[in-house]
């Protein structure tokens, strides 16, 4: 599955477009992470617990996107984005999108 965040994926010629597709996860902090967080805040530096929590979570939301987009029978996802947002207090959503297409053989 080719994934872009361009509306094309050269050298390819886009087919069909098949419609959006999309995969989300929620994520929530641990408490240990939040007490290390705690004290980097005071001593500065990054914060890798949350790094890896995000990393883990952009990666599941793109495995789900291009589950949908599978479904669809598509060959490629353009147009794809990213966004996240605060569901409740220490609590995130990840959420990956973008436009399923069939590409010219």
């Amino acid at each position: 599955m080719l994934i872009a965040t361009s509306d094309t994926v050269a050298p390819h010629q886009i087919a069909e477009t098949l419609g959006i597709v999309r995969g989300s996860t929620v994520r929530s902090k641990h408490v240990g992470t939040d007490i290390v967080a705690s004290l980097k805040q005071v001593i500065g530096g990054e914060l890798k617990g949350y790094s890896s929590l995000l990393a883990g979570a952009r990666e599941q939301a793109l495995d789900r996107m291009i589950e949908d987009a599978r479904a669809l029978g598509a060959d490629a996802v353009v147009a794809v984005r990213i966004q996240t947002s605060t569901i409740t207090q220490g609590a995130s959503e990840i959420l990956a999108y973008g436009t399923a297409v069939k590409l010219k053989p």
